[in-house]
């Protein structure tokens, strides 16, 4: 659980995205002011940073205590440590060329500044604030000894996004370049994951199956086709959701392989897990073939919804049994069980974002202190 929930320094946060950034502050993880939202000006670098200056002084003029820091997500390639943001980045095309964005803040406001991926920020909000405890909590309410404290996160939107935590400590990779979307997509060899699991995904598999236009369609009216509450072709807006779960779960089950955590999914697209959830889950708990003749489990732990009380209450079970200690009296308890678990969000992708950031900034102060 975070350190961070009582804490009374105040962090300073962002929202940065290609049309509007929203500005705010936080204190013991939640927000202490509204939230002011200013055009980004993404296309000009001089406007865009003069942004920046003016939405962080809006924000500390708005409040009585000084912070100690400033934490955001930035979308799209960094080198994250050092605060420079530059490579391909479609919505901010001004910082393609390389930009010292933290140092520049840092310069400006005396203050220690720190910028993340979203994925990990997102994961690690969600690890310390969210899906992580919220899970020990119930296995504790529920009599099991077991403990997680591995979380993989995953984005549903614009994009495929991904995020990892051991042990309480964010994984940001030798070159901040944790990634999931370029992995190859199962339903369309040779190109990218992401062209499986995302809002045009989605459009365009409906599109493919319906015959419909959906350029005017967002993944909230497939998901109302599909319960019946919009005109349209049902079939196809449940299958449209269906393929994207299928996609998901065969990019999930090989991180989910390697790094052995508890995974949780956040965005807006979520919202029709029900469609996702159980297509995703027959992906993660699929078969593949040894040249021998042997059949094996994708994934060698066994994979529980853990947002259905019947499968939670298995996964909290296990099959735990008590087994003698060789050459005397004394018993251990034993659960040879292999098990992880797929959740919902319950606290959403933007507020584990904002968890995770101020979280971060924190446990970076507190380790350099």
């Amino acid at each position: 659980m975070s350190n961070y929930k009582n804490d009374n320094r105040i962090v300073l946060t962002l929202d940065a995205g290609g049309t509007n950034m929203v500005f705010g502050a936080m204190r013991g993880e939640d927000y202490i002011v509204e939230p002011i939202t200013l055009p980004s000006n993404a296309n000009n670098l001089d406007l865009c940073l003069n942004t920046m200056v003016v939405g962080f002084e809006t924000v500390i003029n708005s409040i009585k205590e000084k912070p100690v820091a400033i934490s955001f997500a930035f979308p799209g390639p960094a080198d994250y440590p050092n605060g420079i943001i530059g490579g391909f980045l479609p919505n901010f095309p001004s910082f393609r060329d390389g930009v010292a964005l933290g140092p520049f803040l840092e310069d400006h406001f005396g203050i220690p500044v720190f910028i993340n991926n979203d994925g990990d920020l997102y994961a690690y909000g969600e690890a310390l604030g969210g899906a992580l405890p919220e899970l020990n909590a119930r296995l504790e309410a529920a009599g099991c000894s077991k403990r997680y404290k591995n979380l993989i996160g995953y984005t549903f939107g614009t994009g495929f996004g991904i995020g990892c935590v051991f042990d309480g400590r964010l994984n940001r990779g030798d070159n901040s370049c944790i990634e999931t979307f370029c992995l190859p997509n199962s339903k369309l060899p040779g190109y990218i994951v992401e062209e499986g699991v995302s809002i045009r995904a989605v459009k365009r598999v409906y599109g493919d199956i319906s015959g419909a236009n959906t350029a005017d369609l967002t993944p909230k009216d497939i998901f109302d086709i599909a319960e019946g509450n919009r005109p349209g072709n049902v079939a196809a807006a449940k299958a449209a959701f269906a393929e994207m779960g299928t996609v998901a779960g065969e990019a999930m089950a090989i991180a989910a392989q390697l790094m052995d955590g508890i995974v949780v999914i956040g965005g807006g697209i979520t919202a029709s897990h029900k469609y996702i959830l159980p297509a995703l889950l027959e992906a993660m708990r699929g078969k593949v073939k040894t040249l021998g003749g042997d059949t094996i489990n994708k994934v060698q732990m066994r994979v529980y919804n853990l947002n259905d009380e019947a499968e939670f209450a298995e996964f909290a079970k296990g099959e735990a049994r008590t087994i003698k200690v060789y050459g005397s009296d004394r018993e251990v308890v034993y659960d040879p069980q292999k098990r992880i678990g797929v959740l919902i969000s319950s606290i959403g992708a933007s507020k584990a974002i904002s968890v995770g950031a101020y979280d971060f900034a924190l446990s970076q102060l507190d380790h350099k202190a």
